[in-house]
């Protein structure tokens, strides 16, 4: 089962940055509203502070022209001999309302106002109310949509939700600029397990800066002390062929032939040990250039040496830009190890999605799936699965894997139907 791939850094920032915004846009809007209803009841209490001033003058002019006269779409008045709202309803949100209305005109303080709202059919609330017009009359008024909050507050939203995007928009594009160095540390990371050196640029923030520093010091010591490490062995692998060598030599001088030929068969086997070292050693320092071949009858060029034991097939053309020398390794310790254990390989080149695949299957014993990753590690001997008589240091494996995580390639493994082991290898492609 596939674990999960946890999120990146910028994600969990970007998060926080979206709840910030969302936070800050809703008490935003809970601001304007409380601002708007503000508003609007002092709207209210202008208008009708205004109306009743007018209609004073008005009615004292000419009384039958007064609800004609002060009519608007926003504020309807007309005269009555009974009044409207008979007494205040002791509503505190009407009782501020007729204070600022005597706050923008005192004059009517010691006048009988009184107030109430209702419901219009569309939803909406309406300001009532009623104030005594002379000794007989009353002056009836409606003030509509005493409770709309959007004249005000549809105007202040739209405005805060475009600063608060562009604020968004700006705060993600310095994220993405300050995280670029830290997923350039992480891909060069990645590369650097896999066994590739990679030149790090050394930019950003003073601390990432230190850290690609750190990053291209501890590939250099690691270069080094591989380059170290081969060398050495060069150097011991060189000084024991000499003694190897006058071992063979004086194995032709013992007389009995039966000890003669374990001797020849010891030192044998110790430079087929030497030389499977070497290669996997050499293996780690190999550099390639990506180059366009066939694979076809490269190939079959390159498994020549294995006779009528491994046959290739072609499924789709064979054609691909890849690192030769690398893939040629990869192949020959993966078709070797097939042919020891299952004496014939069967390989088949096949393309999919411009991709391609190279299958090496046998018919040996097999390896039971739990070992799939245990045989990628150097020196690894599985002695249930395979026999004991194995030549090598079991480093064919190890090798082909490593080559192909240097050089962007793949290898995995699945059983065979016939139960052998059915290796799958992915051919390197060059990563622009």
């Amino acid at each position: 089962m596939t674990r999960p791939v946890p999120p990146r850094l910028a994600a969990y920032v970007a998060v926080v940055f979206l709840v910030l915004v969302l936070v800050q846009l809703a008490a935003s809007l809970l601001f304007y509203n409380a601002i708007d209803r503000q508003t609007l009841r002092d709207d209210h209490a202008r208008r009708v502070a205004e109306l009743l001033v007018v209609s004073d003058r008005v009615h004292a002019l000419d009384p039958a022209r007064l609800a004609e006269s002060m009519t608007t779409r926003h504020l309807s008045a007309r005269v009555a001999s009974v009044p409207l709202v008979a007494a205040p309803t002791g509503d505190a949100a009407l009782m501020a309302i007729a204070a600022r209305i005597v706050e923008w005109e005192p004059s009517l303080a010691d006048r009988s106002l009184n107030l109430a709202t209702t419901r219009t059919a569309g939803g909406g609330r309406d300001l009532i109310g009623s104030i005594r017009l002379g000794e007989d009359d009353w002056l009836n008024f409606r003030s509509r949509d005493i409770n709309s909050m959007w004249p005000v507050a549809l105007r202040a939203t739209a405005l805060t939700l475009a600063t608060t995007l562009a604020c968004l928009a700006l705060g993600l594009g310095a994220l993405h600029l300050l995280t670029r160095p830290l997923r350039r540390l992480t891909d060069a990371a990645e590369a650097i397990g896999k066994g590739r050196q990679v030149t790090i640029r050394e930019g950003g923030p003073k601390d990432l800066r230190n850290l690609g520093h750190a990053m291209n010091v501890m590939q250099a010591r690691i270069e080094r002390l591989l380059r170290d490490q081969a060398l050495s062995f060069e150097a011991i692998s060189h000084d024991l062929r000499t003694p190897l060598s006058r071992q063979k030599v004086a194995s032709e001088l013992i007389d009995d032939p039966e000890i003669g030929g374990l001797v020849r068969e010891s030192v044998d086997e110790m430079e087929d040990l030497l030389a499977s070292l070497q290669r996997f050693l050499r293996a780690q320092h190999l550099s390639a250039e990506p180059e366009t071949v066939d694979l076809a009858p490269y190939l079959t060029e390159v498994l020549a040496g294995f006779g009528d034991r491994a046959k290739i097939e072609v499924q789709g053309r064979s054609t691909a830009r890849t690192y030769r020398e690398p893939l040629a390794l990869a192949v020959c310790a993966l078709v070797e190890n097939a042919v020891h254990f299952g004496e014939r390989a069967k390989v088949s080149i096949v393309e999919e999605d411009r991709h391609h695949t190279v299958f090496i299957e046998d018919e040996g014993p097999g390896i039971p799936p739990d070992y799939f990753e245990a045989i990628l590690d150097p020196f690894f001997r599985l002695d249930e699965a395979r026999q004991r008589d194995t030549k090598g240091f079991g480093l064919g494996i190890p090798m082909a894997h490593r080559l192909m995580m240097r050089f962007h390639g793949g290898l995995s493994f699945a059983a065979s139907p016939s139960g052998g082991l059915i290796a799958r290898l992915k051919v390197p492609t060059p990563q622009d």
